[in-house]
C-alpha cells in the first residue's frame, strides 16, 4: 500500500486540538484496510517524526434523513498518533 494512500486527511475539531496542545497527539482519518503498523510508518515518513503510539477507531456513518428520504453517512477510521516528545507535525500549525 502507498503511504500516501494511507493517510487521507487531518481531523481538526475542538477536541484534536486540546489532544495536540496537552498530549501531543494528532488525528487522522486513514484508510479502512490500514493497520497500526502502516499508518506509523507512514506518519514517519511522510512527516519525519518518531511516532510513540498509534490507536485507531472504526467510526460508524450517521443515519441520516432529508424529509422522507433516509440516508447514511459513511463509515471511516481514524487513527490517533502520538509523537515523541519535542516531535510537530506542520499540518496542525496554521490552524
Amino acid at each position: 500500500m502507498n503511504i500516501y494512500s494511507i493517510i487521507k486527511k487531518p481531523v481538526v475539531t475542538e477536541k484534536s486540538t486540546v489532544a495536540r496542545d496537552e498530549e501531543n497527539k494528532y488525528l487522522f482519518e486513514v484508510d479502512r484496510g490500514a493497520t497500526k503498523i502502516d499508518i506509523r510508518n507512514a506518519v514517519e515518513k511522510i512527516f519525519k517524526v518518531t511516532v510513540l503510539n498509534v490507536h485507531t477507531v472504526n467510526v460508524s456513518g450517521k443515519k441520516k434523513r432529508v424529509g422522507r428520504v433516509v440516508g447514511r453517512r459513511r463509515n471511516w477510521k481514524k487513527a490517533v498518533v502520538t509523537l515523541a516528545p519535542g516531535g510537530s507535525i506542520e499540518v496542525h500549525e496554521g490552524v
